[in-house]
């Protein structure tokens, strides 16, 4: 069994992972850096089937060119084939907008449509002799690892959170021979949520006492929800832009992969929508708080809202998620200034951050490694690798940090 990570390697993004087994070729997510310029994995040789972790661009961003250029099929759970697809099509829309050329257009889009397959957690597939089987990463819904039964076993994280959130259940580790482990958040460990959420309320209530605006840029795919339930029952009014509400729609229709359809549906009953450009006029008046896309504040609603009060010291913008490095966010976390209209521009209302990562941390991923007891661990999606690996081995694990093309080889 050989290993070759063709991307998101050493950085958290583009993740790629190539695997060869007995003459069977299969490829484990193809995903793209959302950065200015967007960065790229290698690109992966003819594969027999390819399997999707899930529908964040850093994941699937390159799964239309993979299916145009090689007419593979893909793997992955129905949220993430419906909702990745929403994504892929808005990809192909910002890419026009940005002006970087994109590696495929609409009709690729189209073209992976017909090559998308369902599967479902606890799903074992064949694949040329291979049985792959799927379980429930925590991530965001649908979110999967991918079990792979060959000449070892080895399990494929994608993204992973080992605790409950208002969304999901947390990932339950799983026994292999090889885990190839995603580590955003080595070296580093989150607050406890209820506090992180005690402190994201506090501050949203007092921007709003002090008659300021709470902007809440958020990705559409699982920290809007995430956010909405975090919101809910607070009193305050509430406002959802952007992409989020469609995957609302998409989520409630498969409630199995949710912790609690009805919480999510209450949270739904709670919140005002806008649909069009009238709305964003008339109900950002009155609103108190504005949930909007993108979570990295690189194009989408959100940018509108900050340019509208951007000397409001009143109001505020609360990031909460990981924000790339070459991304609009990380700008603003780092200088306090974000490119609006084409230019930088200072930002004068208040910044916070609050982590509520849907990854699990430097302590959470050494307990999953643990007990999946592997033989040998394969870290990748990460830019802090080495202080996860130095305690891993401290622990007795094989621990390996390839570099993107870098072959391993698993020795039966």
């Amino acid at each position: 069994m050989q290993l070759t990570l063709l991307g998101g390697a050493s950085e958290v993004g583009s993740l790629s992972g190539f695997l060869e087994d007995g003459g069977i070729r299969l490829l484990f997510d193809c995903g793209l850096t959302p950065s200015k310029p967007p960065k790229y994995p290698m690109k992966p040789p003819a594969v027999d089937l390819a399997f999707l972790s899930h529908a964040h661009i850093d994941h699937s961003g390159m799964i239309p060119w993979l299916c145009a250029t090689f007419g593979v099929d893909v793997v992955a759970t129905p949220p993430t084939n419906i909702v990745g697809t929403m994504l892929l099509e808005d990809s192909v829309k910002v890419s026009s907008l940005e002006g970087f050329p994109a590696p495929y257009d609409k009709s690729d889009v189209k073209v992976l449509k017909k090559h998308l397959q369902n599967a479902a957690f606890g799903d074992i597939l064949d694949a040329g002799g291979i049985d792959i089987c799927l379980h429930p990463a925590g991530h965001i819904p649908g979110a999967a690892m991918f079990e792979v039964r060959a000449s070892k076993d080895l399990l494929f994280t994608g993204d992973i959170n080992t605790l409950d959130s208002h969304l999901v259940n947390g990932a339950k580790p799983v026994k292999c021979d090889v885990l190839v482990i995603e580590s955003t958040y080595s070296g580093r460990d989150h607050p406890p949520r209820s506090e992180t959420e005690r402190h994201f309320l506090n501050k949203t209530k007092e921007v709003v006492e002090r008659g300021g605006l709470a902007i809440v840029p958020a990705f559409a795919v699982g920290r809007t929800q995430e956010m909405m339930l975090t919101l809910m029952n607070s009193g305050l009014d509430i406002v959802l832009d952007g992409m989020g509400w469609a995957v609302n729609r998409h989520f409630m229709s498969m409630p199995e992969y949710l912790r609690s359809s009805q919480r999510l549906s209450d949270a739904m009953a709670q919140i005002k929508v806008i649909r069009n450009p009238g709305d964003r006029k008339t109900l950002a008046k009155t609103a108190q708080v504005v949930i909007t896309t993108s979570g990295m504040v690189d194009g989408g609603p959100v940018l509108e809202f900050i340019s509208d009060r951007r000397n409001d010291k009143n109001s505020a913008v609360l990031l909460t998620g990981y924000q790339v490095e070459g991304t609009n966010g990380r700008m603003l976390m780092e200088s306090g200034e974000l490119v609006l209209g084409g230019a930088p521009a200072k930002i004068q209302c208040e910044l916070g951050f609050y982590d509520f990562s849907a990854h699990a941390d430097h302590n959470e991923l050494i307990k999953f490694v643990k007990a999946c007891a592997p033989e040998e661990v394969v870290l990748c999606h990460g830019d802090n690798r080495i202080v996860l690996a130095n305690d891993l081995r401290e622990d007795g694990f094989k621990v390996h940090m390839p570099k993107e093309g870098q072959k391993i080889e698993f020795l039966p």
